[in-house]
This record gives C-alpha cells, structure tokens and sequence, in this order.
C-alpha cells in the first residue's frame, strides 16, 4: 500500500464525516449519539487546526483515516499535555494506517512541544488497545461506566505516553502552535525543518 499522510483541509470534511460516521452510529467507541455532518467537520477541523495538528491518511486520493490532538484540559498547566484520537475507515483497519497517522502525529507533537499524549477508549475495544499499546501508551486510569450508548453502560479505560521527559522544576518551553509548524511540514507525511 502506498499511503500519503498529510495535513486534513477543509476539502476533506465530507471524508471525515464519512470515516467517523459508523462510530457513532453503530458503536460506542464514540460517546456522540448523532453523526456529524461535513459542515461539522470542517468546523472542527478549523477549531482544532488552530493549535493542534490533523491529519489524513490517503490512498489513491481516497482517505482512509485520520487522527487529531486536542487540548487535554482548559486550565492552563495542562497546556502541555493533549488527547489523541485515530478513525480508520471501516474495512480498512488492520492495515497499518492508524500507526502510520499516530507515529507522524507524535513527531509533529514533539516538535510543538508537547510532553504527554492521553487516549480515552470505550471498552471493550481491542483494537483500539493494540494500537495505543503498540505506539507505547500504558494505561494509567479508568472511568468505569460514564457513558450510555446502543443499550448499555460503558467503561472509559485511559492510556498515556510520554511524549518527552519533563525536566523536574524546570518550566517547558511554550508551545508552538501547529499553524507555525505546519508551514514547515515540507513533504507530506515527513515532519521536516
């Protein structure tokens, strides 16, 4: 498979909605009860771009999947610390497409600065486990049943992973926002400069 990973754009939205779509719809991995729509989406996408990155994984100019980082909290010394997520487009999972997004992403992550990455996974969800296990995340808490969904209570298990080593008493540098790193991201899928 030749797969390009890029930064999502606005043009990308009907995708996005496409991919996200049987998620929440048809389980519980999302807690969102109705699916967003591609005008949702591009919102979305702009909201979280203005920090944090996006990105798409395409093939043959189809998208596949995508990830995203997002604030991991609003109060301020969680600045540093973000939430990760990755949707594969149904019948193309176990590909090697949500490692493939997550392993750019983290780059991309480190470069802004950021120090801890958080996944929540409604459970049960093995796959999804396997992949946040397999990029290195550990688990480190668990919500037991705080959503409703399809019938049923869910547990939320949480995974994290040190993106870098906080240096003790010793304040990180700011973050810089991906709009100033994007430009930067010369070929796509390569974080470079």
């Amino acid at each position: 498979m030749t797969l390009s990973i890029r930064p999502a754009e606005a043009r990308d939205a009907a995708a996005l909605a496409e991919i996200y779509a049987p998620s929440v719809l048809h389980r519980p991995t999302s807690f969102e009860l109705r699916a967003p729509d591609a005008a949702e989406m591009a919102a979305r996408l702009a909201r979280v771009t203005a920090m944090w990155p996006w990105l798409v994984a395409e093939e043959g100019g189809e998208v596949l999947g995508y990830c995203y980082a997002g604030a991991f909290a609003e109060r301020e010394a969680y600045r540093w610390s973000v939430t990760v997520s990755a949707y594969v487009r149904d019948g193309r999972h176990r590909r090697g497409i949500g490692r493939q997004l997550y392993a750019v992403l983290f780059e991309l992550l480190r470069r802004q600065g950021a120090v801890s990455a958080f996944a929540g996974i409604t459970l049960p969800n093995e796959a999804s486990v396997g992949l946040h296990r397999a990029m290195g995340f550990e688990p480190v808490g668990l919500y037991p049943q705080v959503g409703f969904k399809l019938g049923g209570w869910h547990d939320v298990a949480w995974y994290g992973l040190a993106l870098r080593a906080p240096s003790a008493g010793v304040p990180p540098e700011e973050l810089v926002p991906w709009p100033a790193l994007k430009d930067r991201v010369v070929r796509p899928g390569m974080p470079q400069g």
